[in-house]
């Protein structure tokens, strides 16, 4: 890394106004003014010559990419929680550190889990479309009746920060908690949340009212939810997800939606966003977001700031604080 001069930073899409504005403040910075995702030749052209990149989780940062990199490249600070885009051990053999931002998402895309919860269970995006193509005949006493949360079941698959967070939120709305996750969680967390645990996934899925997706998605997590786990779920359990769409087969919950084997589906993810599967377009029992889960622009900026305190940390020769170690992934 260069001593006497700025690092040239290169960002691959537009962030907040403040945050660039600050990186144009302490590094040498290239912006994506007109935020066009960068094609696999310009990720190429830009490692290059960068000494640090900082990438979106929708940026395929492959061996490819990577390979392609300059001797000066060495930080790849990305603007996002979830780190399955990049390939860790190839920039692990080019001795390039990877950070990412965690924890400042955790409010905003638990609060996005539970509204997609209540609006799957209450069909609200189906009585919006209802009002507004001027079909609606007036209150009818068995007219658009969803499903009460109170007393039901809420099966969480991944009991970190926002899994946690979802947990409390949802036990205000008078649900009982249960969860699976890769290790469980420390008593002091379970006995304030109340949550029950299950160490087969499987039996877990065959008991809840609704399933919320909060896993990172990484090799063991690629489509958890197989066709065969999606069938073990009663024909009345909705499921969520905010997390990252491979971790569901899209296919399979297509067709266990349209056969109606499960009551409905929220989804802000998908396994190959942006492209959607034509097929849940024109299911009314599914609620389809555009990958928003964490789009506030408190949120979006806390981002930046830490993308900015990781550079910043890295350039000064520290240890940046949010480093990602292969090994935890």
């Amino acid at each position: 890394m260069p001593d006497k001069k700025k690092p040239l930073v290169v960002v691959t899409r537009k962030l907040p106004d403040p945050i660039e504005t600050r990186m144009m403040e302490l590094f040498d910075t290239r912006l994506n003014a007109d935020d066009t995702p960068m094609s696999h030749d310009e990720l190429v052209e830009a490692v290059a010559t960068a000494d640090v990149l900082v990438p979106t989780v929708t940026d395929r940062i492959d061996r490819g990419v990577i390979d392609a990199a300059g001797p000066r490249l060495k930080l790849i600070a990305s603007f996002g929680t979830g780190v399955d885009h990049i390939d860790h051990k190839a920039a692990r053999e080019r001795g390039i550190t990877v950070t990412n931002t965690p924890g400042v998402l955790t409010e905003d895309t638990a609060d996005m889990t539970m509204a997609l919860i209540l609006a799957v269970a209450r069909r609200l995006t189906e009585g919006e479309r209802l009002v507004r193509s001027g079909e609606w005949k007036g209150w009818g006493p068995t007219t658009m009746l969803g499903a009460r949360l109170s007393g039901k079941r809420l099966g969480i698959l991944g009991m970190g920060r926002i899994g946690s967070a979802l947990a409390r939120r949802a036990r205000a709305f008078g649900m009982s908690i249960h969860y699976h996750n890769r290790r469980r969680v420390h008593p002091d967390l379970e006995n304030e949340l109340e949550a029950t645990y299950w160490e087969s996934l499987d039996q877990m899925l065959a008991r809840m009212d609704v399933v919320s997706i909060n896993c990172p998605h990484t090799p063991a997590t690629f489509h958890l939810l197989s066709e065969r786990r999606l069938k073990l779920m009663r024909p009345s359990c909705f499921i969520v997800n905010t997390a990252r769409g491979e971790v569901i087969d899209e296919g399979a919950l297509t067709r266990l939606l349209i056969q109606g084997n499960i009551g409905g589906a929220g989804l802000d993810v998908f396994e190959h966003e942006p492209a959607v599967n034509p097929k849940l377009l024109k299911l009314d029992n599914v609620v389809l977001l555009p990958h928003m889960g964490s789009a506030t622009m408190e949120g979006r900026i806390d981002m930046g700031e830490k993308v900015i305190i990781n550079i910043k940390t890295f350039v000064d020769g520290h240890a940046p604080p949010d480093r990602v170690i292969e090994t935890l992934l």
